[in-house]
C-alpha cells in the first residue's frame, strides 16, 4: 500500500507540544509481524499524557498516541495471523513509545494480539478499551477473594470515568449491590446500575483516624491517594480493594492498622505487561457473561480530527464514560 494515511501526530517544538493530524505512509510504522487496519481507537488517561508531552509516558517525538487499537490485519509474517483476521490490541509499548492506535494503520508484534471474542464488536471491543480492560481486570481480583453479592456493597472510585463506570457496570450485572464515587452524573452512574452515589468529599476522609466504620464487602479505587486510604480504612473484616490509577496522588496515607486488624487486603492492577496467555480468557468473560446491557450507553464516538479536544477534556476531568475514536 503506497498511499498516504490519516494520523494524530505530537510533535515537540520551542518546549511546547503540538497535536496535529498529518499524512503517513504504511513505510512509516515501525518493525513488527503484523499490520492491521485500525477501525476503531479509544482515548484513554495516558494517551492525553502522551499527547501532551509527559515523558513518563513517551520518550520521544514526533509520536502517535493511542494505547488502544482493534481492527483487521491487512499482513503478517506470524502464521497465527492472517489477513482478514479482527483482531484487539491494548497495552504493552502500544501509543507509549511505539506508534500508537490514533491512526489508520498500526504495526506491532504478534505477541501483543488478542483475537476479537465472540459476542464482541470491534466498536465494542473499544468502548472497553484499556479502561474495560482494567476495570475487567479489577473485578476478576475481586471475584478471586470470594466476596459475594450478599456480603454487602461493593465500592467503586471516580465512577464517572472509564475504568469506574465499567466497573460499575459490570459488577451491577454480576449482581453486587455498588456504591458509586463521584462528583458528577448521579443519573448517569445509576443507570449503569448504581445503588447509591456518593460525592467524593464523602470518601475522602480527614479525620486522621487509622480506622473508620466497616462499610464495604469490596472496592475498586481507579484514583489512588486519600481517597483509596479512606476505603482501606472503610472496609469491613477481611474484604479487598483494587488498586489502578492515581489521578487523586501517589502517596497513600495510611497505617498498617487496616490490615493487621482487619486482614484487609490491596490488590494492585496492572494492564498494560497483563500476560497474553491469560488475556484471552477475560475479554471471553467481557464478550458474554460480565457484558453490561448498557455497554453501548458509555460511549461518545469521534472522528480523529476531534480527537485533541477530547484530549484536553480528559486530563481536565469533563470525560463522562468513554471516547471511541472511529478510524475507519
Amino acid at each position: 500500500m503506497t498511499e498516504p494515511f490519516k494520523a494524530l501526530q505530537v510533535i515537540e517544538a520551542d518546549g511546547k507540544f503540538v497535536i496535529s493530524v498529518v499524512d503517513k505512509l504504511i513505510d512509516n510504522l515501525p518493525p513488527g509481524d503484523v499490520t492491521i487496519k485500525v477501525h476503531y481507537s479509544s482515548l484513554n488517561y495516558k494517551d492525553a499524557l502522551s499527547a501532551t508531552g509527559n515523558k513518563g509516558v513517551t520518550r520521544q517525538y514526533p509520536h502517535t498516541p493511542g494505547i488502544d487499537a482493534a481492527g483487521e490485519v491487512i499482513s503478517s509474517t506470524d502464521e497465527n495471523w492472517k489477513p482478514g483476521d479482527q483482531v484487539i490490541v491494548t497495552g504493552f509499548d502500544l501509543g507509549m513509545n511505539t506508534s500508537g492506535g490514533f491512526q489508520e494503520y498500526i504495526r506491532v508484534p504478534a505477541k501483543w494480539i488478542v483475537r476479537l471474542p465472540q459476542g464482541l464488536s470491534l466498536l465494542e471491543s473499544m468502548i472497553y478499551g484499556t479502561a474495560g480492560f482494567t476495570a475487567a481486570l479489577s473485578v476478576q481480583a475481586l471475584l478471586k477473594t470470594g466476596v459475594q453479592p450478599a456480603d454487602g456493597k461493593i465500592v467503586v472510585t471516580g465512577a464517572s470515568g472509564g475504568v469506574g463506570s465499567i466497573a460499575v457496570a459490570i459488577l451491577s450485572k454480576l449482581g453486587y449491590k455498588v456504591t458509586a464515587v463521584s462528583n458528577k452524573q448521579a443519573e448517569f452512574l445509576q443507570s449503569l446500575g448504581a445503588v447509591e452515589v456518593l460525592p467524593r468529599a464523602q470518601m475522602d476522609d480527614a479525620s486522621g483516624k487509622v480506622l473508620l466504620k466497616p462499610e464495604f464487602a469490596g472496592g475498586i479505587d481507579t484514583v489512588g491517594g486519600n481517597v483509596l486510604a479512606t476505603v482501606v480504612k472503610s472496609l469491613q473484616y477481611g474484604a479487598a480493594v483494587t488498586a489502578c490509577g492515581m489521578v487523586n496522588g501517589g502517596p497513600l496515607p495510611l497505617t498498617v492498622f487496616p490490615f493487621i486488624l482487619k486482614g484487609v487486603q490491596l490488590l494492585g492492577i496492572d494492564s498494560v505487561a497483563y500476560p497474553i496467555s491469560k488475556r484471552k480468557a477475560v475479554w471471553e468473560a467481557m464478550a458474554t457473561t460480565w457484558k453490561p446491557a448498557q455497554l453501548t450507553q458509555l460511549a461518545n464516538e469521534i472522528p480523529l480530527e476531534k480527537l485533541e479536544e477530547s484530549i484536553h477534556q480528559i486530563l481536565a476531568g469533563k470525560v463522562q464514560g468513554r471516547t471511541v475514536v472511529r478510524l475507519a
